[in-house]
């Protein structure tokens, strides 16, 4: 009994030991975001990565000294690119001659999106705490205590069902977070906005153009998070970039009256005016000084008093009685210095009222700053409009690409089903016509063919028909429609929403994506369930479908994706596809619509259906 108990107090000296560690490695992942913030992304990554074993020994730890195993709650780590047939990576739209940055991208998408990397930043943090309580504790309790400090690392470092929502305190610690995070992202802005204007002023023109898009990265992130973090959306204003210069029909480059042999100059010469004459550019600057301001000092006094109450509680009832039995001054910020627990326990309602002030505001001073931020970083009316005219140059070619193989489908179903169909028809009626008179038998064995041929012509003409345009669509509308084809569908799919009658071409678009996307889950996904979400609101139809799936889909891989982008092109829609690997797997799509002008009358449906 002794020696098990001495066994358990070394081993919780060692685990305490060990749980300091984290500190260290919490420093390591601070200076790796700090190299993240001017854009070395490797440098986050190898942090996040050059911690976790030390999670994995503790893991380890738990299960051979406390008795509690626990599972590595990490997601799959991404599969190496691949190459294509003519010889590069591709990432969407985006062509690389090695896979060494696709490579690093993946993996820094993977680390950061893992709700398990979040759990080892939380554990870093707190486990220094534990490991101290753990030293007083192993000594009173023995393997008692290792074996709550075993659930404790459980709880932080071991898989956990998904969970959607959180309590009072999560809730309002990310949204101070969040507050700063807007107030870290406008400091670095205006650190990428100072370098900018001298080059410019001092003949650095070149330069000027890749200093401004840089800085654009930068500002695109704070829109980006904004809208994940808050809700608040803030749209890209930026003129559409120059084209490459076109050469004459003598090999020259024109500009104004001056021709060069090479597009290098006419090509920086158009994106110096570019970024010059784009408002947005000298906007993002204005926003750079004024939002660094007045985003830091809506986060820094609730940081400061949240610091204060979490730091004045651990003062009080952790550290004070520390530096008691040690004989250690110690003071509280300029509060009175408390030296027994009746003190202690009248400054505690002081720290707590402090902490509790600092997170009540936090979530609507975080809206607040992400829509004050908005101010100088939105779209102007100049912006969008040249952003539609872009937009539309690309749309009519995709349109012109979908109709035309749409028109192909039609004419290749009709030529090899019921076009055949109805030629070999006109053949049997001929033989008919010559069988009535001498083996009339054999004519009714024929006719009744002839009858079983044009069933099955007609149902063929009936599923062309609802491939080009389904009656269920344009009788019962889009919301119906969708319950219908989740009725049919092999997984297990549900509804919710409702929806008013829409235009015709704005559903069947819809419809037809939505059908896509159900058969890509089945086939590819291998998911089970699929959920759908339709909602319409402010002249914008939107459609969430989520399923189970393994994730890993990959729009650049995918022809349907690819087809499912260009139709909602031809309506200026957007597409957005999150399917991390292990899943699940979440598409949003969003069109730009009206009410259909002749709905005679609304259609009630149910608002939402299991199939």
């Amino acid at each position: 009994m002794i020696r098990k108990y001495l066994t358990s107090v070394r081993r919780g000296f060692a685990l305490a030991a060990l749980a300091l560690v984290s500190w260290l490695d919490l420093l390591l992942e601070l200076v790796g975001f700090c190299l993240l913030c001017v854009g070395l992304v490797f440098a986050y990554t190898l942090a996040l990565e050059g911690t976790r074993p030390r999670a994995a020994l503790t893991r380890r730890l738990a299960g051979r000294w406390c008795g509690v195993e626990v599972e590595p709650p990490y997601r799959p780590a991404p599969p190496e690119p691949e190459r294509e047939r003519d010889g590069w990576y591709r990432d969407g739209n985006n062509l690389f001659k090695r896979s060494w940055f696709l490579r690093w991208t993946k993996r820094f998408e993977w680390i950061s999106d893992d709700p398990a990397t979040g759990r080892d930043l939380g554990w870093q943090l707190w486990n220094p705490f534990a490991g101290l309580l753990l030293v007083p504790a192993v000594l009173v309790a023995g393997p008692g205590a290792l074996r709550l400090y075993g659930k404790w690392t459980r709880w932080w470092l071991g898989p956990r069902a998904a969970r959607t929502g959180g309590g009072w305190v999560k809730t309002r610690l990310k949204a101070l977070g969040f507050q700063l995070g807007l107030a870290g992202l406008s400091v670095v802005q205006l650190a990428m906005a100072i370098p900018t204007l001298p080059m410019l002023a001092f003949g650095f023109a070149p330069l000027f153009p890749t200093l401004v898009v840089a800085g654009r990265s930068v500002t695109d992130t704070l829109r980006r998070e904004a809208k994940n973090w808050t809700g608040v959306r803030i749209d890209r204003p930026y003129l559409p970039e120059p084209s490459f210069p076109v050469p004459r029909a003598d090999g020259m480059y024109q500009r104004g009256r001056q021709l060069y042999d090479t597009p290098w100059w006419p090509a920086r010469l158009d994106r110096c005016r570019w970024v010059i004459r784009d408002r947005a550019t000298w906007r993002d600057m204005a926003a750079a000084v004024v939002n660094s301001v007045v985003l830091s000092l809506m986060a820094v006094p609730t940081a400061a008093l949240v610091f204060f109450g979490f730091w004045g509680f651990l003062s009080l009832w952790v550290l004070r009685p520390i530096a008691h039995w040690m004989d250690i001054s110690w003071s509280l910020f300029g509060l009175s210095e408390a030296t027994t627990h009746w003190q202690a326990l009248a400054l505690t309602p002081v720290v707590v009222a402090a902490f509790v002030a600092g997170l009540l505001p936090a979530p609507w001073l975080a809206r607040k700053g992400a829509q004050f931020a908005k101010l100088l970083l939105g779209p102007t009316e100049a912006s969008r409009l040249g952003q539609r005219v872009e937009r539309l140059k690309q749309t009519r070619t995709d349109a012109s690409v979908v109709q035309a193989a749409e028109l192909r489908r039609i004419e290749r179903d009709l030529h090899d089903g019921v076009q055949s169909r109805l030629v070999a028809m006109g053949m049997k009626l001929g033989a008919l016509e010559a069988l009535i008179d001498s083996d009339p038998a054999a004519a009714k064995r024929l006719a009744a063919e002839l009858r079983q041929t044009s069933s099955e012509t007609l149902t063929e003409l009936r599923l062309l028909v609802r491939g080009i345009h389904p009656p269920v669509l344009s009788e019962r509308g889009l919301g119906d429609a969708v319950r219908a084809m989740a009725l049919d569908s092999p997984l297990r799919a549900s509804v919710t929403g409702s929806l008013p009658r829409l235009e015709q071409p704005a559903e069947a678009c819809a419809y037809f994506a939505v059908s896509e996307l159900l058969g890509n889950a089945a086939k590819h996904g291998e998911a089970r369930r699929v959920s759908i979400e339709l909602g319409y609101d402010d002249g914008l139809l939107r459609v969430e479908v989520t399923d189970d799936g393994k994730g890993g889909a990959n729009a650049a891989r995918g022809s349907g994706i690819r087809g499912i982008e260009r139709r909602l092109g031809t309506f200026d829609g957007t597409f957005a596809l999150t399917s991390p690997l292990g899943g699940p797997t979440k598409v949003t799509m969003e069109i730009p619509c009206q009410l259909d002008p002749d709905a005679s009358s609304p259609r009630t449906s149910t608002s939402s259906e299991t199939g």
